[in-house]
């Protein structure tokens, strides 16, 4: 399979998408996070689940690159 040099063009577009959004959100709860964390250690659990979710957004831009790839999209 020949891909072509816009194929390869969109798909690391739709993943790095995905990437710098992931960083974007993660800046932000992270710093609020420690800060939680620093008063009520307790709240570890829900804090660290709260800096995961953003780590969907990689997946789904890894999802949209592979659609563009293979011509769904």
């Amino acid at each position: 399979m020949v891909v072509s040099g816009l194929v390869a063009l969109a798909f690391a577009v739709a993943l790095a998408g995905g990437l710098i959004g992931t960083g974007m959100a993660q800046q932000g709860i992270g710093a609020a996070g420690m800060g939680i964390i620093a008063e009520k250690p307790e709240k570890l659990g829900q804090v660290l689940f709260l800096f995961v979710i953003p780590e969907t957004l990689w997946i789904i831009g890894l999802a949209f690159g592979i659609l563009i790839y293979l011509g769904l999209l």
